[in-house]
């Protein structure tokens, strides 16, 4: 599997409540969540921002709550991998059950800037920043993740058993 797109940057202690902002946790619709998608934080990322476009973050990316809202939000924009420092656990694990492709990096995160070019391959873990000409090795997906992660999510992946 891979993902290539152009970066959006943001940096450390990037929360769940700037990833999708309480005030529309009315709906769980992924369109309507999308719309709204890091809008306290950039608000122009929903006008900019292309299926498999990639979104790269310092330390931290996804803490706060515990809703699957924010990386459903993320995936649904059309982002098609989160690059980080680090993630939040619950964030982490809630990426993954939605299939959502997120990578922790620390090199990538300080060598990638807004705007670059980057491609992953997730069988590898290999990060390439097409713009600089640099390359990145990020931690491989395990079998069992990429198989959940190709399915769209934990529940597509148990039902497709």
């Amino acid at each position: 599997m891979k993902a290539a797109g152009r970066v959006f940057k943001y940096g450390d202690n990037v929360d769940t409540d700037v990833i999708i902002p309480a005030r529309y946790l009315n709906s769980s619709d992924p369109k309507e969540l999308a719309t709204h998608c890091m809008e306290d934080i950039d608000k122009d990322f929903v006008n900019k921002v292309h299926k498999g476009d990639i979104i790269v973050a310092e330390k931290n990316f996804g803490c706060g709550s515990s809703r699957e809202h924010a990386p459903i939000a993320i995936k649904a924009a059309g982002v098609s991998c989160v690059i980080a420092e680090t993630f939040a656990r619950i964030f982490y694990r809630n990426a993954i059950n939605i299939g959502l492709p997120i990578i922790e990096c620390p090199e990538a995160s300080k060598g990638i800037e807004a705007g670059d070019e980057v491609e992953i391959d997730f069988d590898s873990g290999k990060i390439y920043n097409r713009t600089k000409g640099t390359s990145f090795q990020g931690q491989a997906f395990p079998e069992f993740m990429q198989k959940i992660i190709k399915a769209e999510g934990l529940i597509n992946y148990i039902n497709q058993a």
